[in-house]
């Protein structure tokens, strides 16, 4: 296998686990949260509302932190 072919497939690689794990991300959190009604308060704002968004806050971070690592590596032609 040439180098270009190692090259296209880590990025191919690196360009389907960003996208998985972001609509995993989304539908999980989006899920949880209208399922259980704390994703749009209805009565005002609860603790159960404060922690959701406390957590898919945090959750988000995590995962733009995985992506950075998945990306941070730099590619051979550049």
């Amino acid at each position: 296998m040439s180098r270009m072919e190692e090259d296209a497939s880590d990025f191919l690689k690196r360009v389907a686990w960003s996208v998985f794990s972001g609509l995993v991300w989304l539908v999980l959190t989006l899920g949880i949260g209208a399922y259980n009604g704390w994703l749009a308060p209805e009565h005002g704002i609860t603790l159960t509302n404060i922690l959701f968004y406390a957590w898919m806050v945090l959750s988000l971070l995590g995962l733009i932190w995985i992506n950075y690592r998945l990306w941070k590596k730099k590619f051979p032609h550049g």
